[in-house]
């Protein structure tokens, strides 16, 4: 059995325009804020059970 040398190639580094960096904050922002506005006007019922299956589909028991 020989063993071989498995090489990745190196990435280049990425230049990122400051307009993209802003766009890309403009949008964490708006989608965490429609985030907490979804999860503090829907009933306590409702967040319940979208955590309790959530917790069913990564087979994590809760009861």
């Amino acid at each position: 059995m020989t063993s071989q040398s498995i090489t990745t190639p190196a990435l280049a580094p990425v230049a990122v325009r400051s307009s993209e960096r802003l766009i890309a904050a403009a949008l964490a922002a708006f989608l965490g804020l429609g985030l907490v506005f979804m999860a503090g006007f829907s009933p306590a019922s409702a967040l319940h059970n979208a955590a309790h299956d959530f917790r069913h589909t990564q087979n994590f028991p809760c009861h």
